[in-house]
């Protein structure tokens, strides 16, 4: 088992900069990639970024590359951030990051991920 704990979400204003933090515990050693996604009010959960545990090498939505960056904790390896700039409206949402362990699904699918944090609300008002 997994556990995922986030944090840092908040209300804040348009072109505000927020930054999430994720860490893994456990059996953290069977995680492959940790994604972030998001869910906005009535829509469906959509994929943000992602990191591959090994290579460090990292993946975005088209609606969040140049605002968002994904990065790992250089002194806890099991700490994952999204750094969110220039925060619009748009990016209200509750924001939940994840765990994979497999490698049968693509890492921008949901069912990818096997394991889900609580979710954090970031909220932007205009």
């Amino acid at each position: 088992q997994v556990q995922l704990v986030e944090s840092g979400g908040g209300l804040v204003q348009t072109g505000d900069s927020l930054r999430l933090s994720c860490t893994a515990s456990g059996r953290s050693v069977s995680i492959n990639t940790m994604g972030w996604f998001r869910q906005a009010p009535g829509k469906e959960r959509n994929f943000v970024a992602s990191l591959r545990w090994d290579n460090e090498i990292t993946n975005y939505a088209d609606s969040v590359k140049g605002r968002f960056t994904i990065s790992r904790d250089n002194a806890n390896k099991n700490t994952v951030y999204l750094q969110i700039n220039n925060l619009q409206p748009e990016d209200t949402a509750v924001y939940y990051c994840a765990a994979r362990t497999g490698f049968t699904r693509m890492i921008v699918d949901v069912k990818a991920y096997d394991y889900w944090g609580q979710g954090t609300q970031v909220t932007v008002s205009s």
